[in-house]
């Protein structure tokens, strides 16, 4: 475990989102849409990141519907997040996803269950290899 990455605020509407935390913060998010996670994501340089749902059945949409938008989850740099979530599991620590799943940016991401951390949603963040010329590279 390195550093915390970011913090994930759900929203329900990334525009309207936008028009308040670009202002807030002074700052143009990269957006990009999270297949795996049925959502839309706004990264913002400073590690804010704002997720608004592209469907009704994603994550997302269930958690604004119980809780409201908000605080969404935290999430931690690691260096092999494939050790570290045989680590966690080693551990009997609780996880939502057993194995890594592709996230923003081309990183891998794995998620602890709330329960695991004191009711704190962890997400784990791989960032994608970079090769000699700063381009996403896999590790084939």
């Amino acid at each position: 475990m390195k550093n915390i990455n970011h913090v994930g605020v759900a929203v329900a509407d990334l525009e309207a989102a936008r028009a308040i935390w670009d202002e807030l913060l002074g700052q143009t998010p990269d957006v990009e849409h999270v297949a795996t996670q049925r959502v839309f994501a706004a990264m913002y340089p400073c590690g804010i990141e704002l997720i608004a749902p592209e469907t009704d059945d994603s994550p997302i949409s269930k958690f604004l519907a119980k809780r409201g938008s908000g605080i969404h989850h935290v999430t931690i740099e690691v260096d092999d997040i494939d050790a570290q979530l045989a680590r966690l599991a080693n551990r009997d620590v609780r996880l939502i996803n057993k194995s890594a799943v592709p996230g923003v940016g081309g990183s891998r991401v794995a998620f602890l269950h709330p329960a695991a951390a004191g009711g704190v949603l962890v997400e784990l963040k791989e960032t994608a290899k970079q090769d000699k010329h700063g381009e996403s590279g896999s590790d084939e």
